[in-house]
Parts: C-alpha cells; sequence; structure tokens
C-alpha cells in the first residue's frame, strides 16, 4: 500500500472498518456473528452492499450521492479497502463501512436475513480459464446467499465485460428460485447508479460488451 493508504489503514479504519470476527482464514467469518446495521447506524434505513468493491469508486460515488442510504463495501484486498477509506474520509462520509471478508461468508453469517435492499456484483473476476470457472462467484449457491440476506422485493444488480461469464450469470439467476427478472430483453439496461470506472472502460476499449443484469427477489 501507499504511505496514504497505509495512513488510512491506520487512522480511518477504526472507525469505518467493520470489526469482523473470524473462523480460520485470516478473511473468514466466524458463524453467529451477525452484526445490526441499524445499531452501526444509529437509523432504519435502506442498506446496499456491493461485493468486490476494488478500489471503491462505485460505492463511495453511490455513498455521496445517497446519504439517506447506508452502504457495505467487501472487499479481500486490503490495498483496496484502503483506498476506499481515503476517499471515503475526503468525502466525509458517515454511511459507508468496509467489510475485510470472502463475500459469501458475509452474506451467511454476518448480514442478518433480509437486512439489504439491494445487493451489487459489479465486474467480479471471470476466471476466463476453463478449468478455474469453477472459482466463479456468481452459482446457485450464491443465488441462494444472495436471496438470505435481500429483504422481500430486494434487488441483485450484475453487470460484467465477459460475455461467456454473462451467460452464465444469466442461466444460474434464471434458474434461481427465489429471483425473477427484473428486466425486458436479453440483458437489463446498464444501471444508472454504477459510476463509469476505469476498468469498465478499459472493457469497453477492449472491445467486450458490458452486460447488465437485474433480478429481484420473490420469494425464499
Amino acid at each position: 500500500m501507499s504511505e496514504a493508504q497505509e495512513r488510512a489503514w491506520r487512522e480511518v479504519g477504526p472507525r469505518m472498518l467493520l470489526d469482523t470476527p473470524r473462523d480460520v482464514a485470516a478473511t473468514s467469518v466466524r458463524a453467529g456473528s451477525a452484526i445490526s446495521p441499524p445499531a452501526i447506524w444509529g437509523r432504519e434505513a435502506p442498506v446496499i452492499a456491493e461485493i468486490g468493491s476494488g478500489q471503491g469508486h462505485a460505492i463511495v460515488h453511490a455513498a455521496t450521492s445517497h446519504p439517506d442510504q447506508d452502504f457495505f463495501a467487501i472487499e479481500v484486498f486490503r490495498a483496496g479497502l484502503a483506498r476506499t477509506m481515503l476517499d471515503a474520509d475526503r468525502a466525509g462520509l458517515t454511511n459507508l463501512r468496509l467489510v475485510e471478508a470472502n463475500a459469501p461468508e458475509v452474506l451467511q453469517h454476518l448480514l442478518p436475513e433480509g437486512s439489504l435492499s439491494e445487493l451489487w456484483v459489479f465486474f467480479p473476476d471471470p476466471w476466463h480459464k476453463t478449468k478455474h470457472n469453477k472459482r466463479r462467484l456468481v452459482t446457485a449457491e450464491f443465488a441462494a446467499l444472495a436471496a438470505r440476506a435481500l429483504r422481500p422485493g430486494g434487488v441483485l444488480r450484475l453487470a460484467t465485460d465477459w460475455q461467456e461469464y454473462a451467460d452464465q450469470m444469466r442461466t444460474v439467476m434464471d434458474a434461481a428460485p427465489a429471483f425473477s427478472r427484473a428486466f425486458e430483453g436479453e440483458w437489463a439496461p446498464r444501471f444508472e447508479g454504477r459510476i463509469l470506472t476505469a476498468f469498465e472502460r478499459k472493457g469497453a476499449r477492449a472491445g467486450r460488451e458490458i452486460r447488465d443484469l437485474t433480478y429481484r427477489l420473490v420469494s425464499m
């Protein structure tokens, strides 16, 4: 990490980073560690979580634009979280918290059932080599965990610049019994609330189509 990121981790981390009880692994979440979002923010408000928040550009922009909503950035890479802290502190944000942990365990153990109004997964690692496809995040098991964390009527937003992964995401989510499509046609329109990042621009410059998908929780 840069010197500024190291400083943000030391000085901003104590008030912005959730103290997450661990299991065995460094980024695991111990079972029975559920938090209370209203207790964290001292209010009842819609809660949105982003999985794989990277350097935090999307979620810092969202939290800045929507002070009436609360946000979780879920990421395993410390340098990305530190950069998010740095930008969030500069913006004076009080409605953003960071979680350094594996996303499936956050959904299963840390977030209470029905606590999220939206869950975002933007440009997850595509693991594009066939032998690595099994490491992809969006699977039937993930869909079940997302359904647990979302409130009734809650929204799952997905985006990727890898066509084959987009096809897999759509197949998985179309088959998920708790969700229904919240779009017409082949793909959802681009989510207007997602800031255009350098990462997305890079994919577009490489000639890859950006694919959005939006699903709504209809049952559990």
